[in-house]
Formats: C-alpha cells, sequence, structure tokens
C-alpha cells in the first residue's frame, strides 16, 4: 500500500477514535441526542463568533443540502438557532442558544479530558512533534507553490 494511503487510513482511525471518545464523554455528560456528524459543526460554532452557514460548510467540508439537514437537526434539538446577520439581511448567522452554551462548557471540559489522556499516553514531546509535521504536511498539499519557492 502506499504511504500517502496508509497516512489517510490512519488519520481517519484516529479522527473516529477522538470522535467516539468524545461522543461517549458526552453523552455521559446527558447530551444523548448527538450523531458524530453533529460534533464538527458545532465544535466550529462553540469556535467561532456567529458565523454564516457558508463560513460552517466551508470550515467542514460540507454540502450546503448535507449542512442545512445537521443545522435543521441541531436547531430542532436546541442546540443552535439561525438568525439573519446585522449587516447582510440575506446571510443567515448561527449562535448557540442557552442550552447549546452550556453544550459548549461541558464540551470544552471533555477536549481538556481527553487531551489530558492523550498526553499521558503519547507523551507531550510526541504529541508537539506529531502536531507539527501534520501542520506542515497540510500546509505543503494545500499551498504547494508556497513550499517549491521556500525551496529556492
Amino acid at each position: 500500500m502506499r504511504r500517502i494511503s496508509i497516512i489517510g487510513s490512519l488519520l481517519k482511525k484516529i479522527y473516529r477514535n477522538y470522535s467516539t471518545d468524545l461522543l461517549v464523554a458526552l453523552q455521559a455528560k446527558g447530551f444523548l441526542d448527538l450523531r458524530p456528524s453533529f460534533l464538527e459543526i458545532l465544535m466550529f460554532v462553540c469556535d467561532t463568533e456567529a458565523p454564516s452557514i457558508k463560513e460552517i460548510g466551508h470550515a467542514c467540508g460540507l454540502k450546503k443540502q448535507t449542512m442545512t439537514s445537521h443545522l435543521n437537526e441541531l436547531e430542532k434539538r436546541g442546540y443552535i438557532i439561525r438568525k439573519t446577520g446585522e449587516r447582510d439581511k440575506r446571510e443567515l448567522k448561527v449562535f448557540l442558544t442557552d442550552y447549546g452554551q452550556r453544550f459548549k462548557v461541558n464540551l470544552l471540559e471533555v477536549i481538556n479530558d481527553l487531551e489530558s489522556n492523550y498526553l499521558k499516553t503519547v507523551g507531550d514531546v510526541e504529541l508537539e512533534r506529531i502536531v507539527h509535521t501534520l501542520e506542515n504536511f497540510h500546509n505543503k498539499i494545500v499551498n504547494p507553490n508556497d513550499s517549491q519557492q521556500s525551496l529556492i
């Protein structure tokens, strides 16, 4: 098997494992109505103040139909609310509800706990090295011309 395929497969497995750990921990805190596909959207909304639907879709790599479906579900479940933007009335912005804010507090706590567990398993130096290597790899494949120019 090619190395790039192996990297992709390993990253997918790591992400699935992390998402599962995150979901299980959130369920233990009473958030029983979440699906793994909602987590990435909620994490972005928790980390970004009043993002537009377009921003969320771009950040999460989701098509418009999928975004609409997920946002409808998250709104129905009480996590978010969509409102028109102050500057552009045609643009919808996504906000956390009070329930969504409680979720955010729990999410941050769970993420900190998971990171502590991962640090115990992998070690701080190794985890930093992995992050640096993956960021570098990502930047080079997303912006190949930038990495070519830096070699000149």
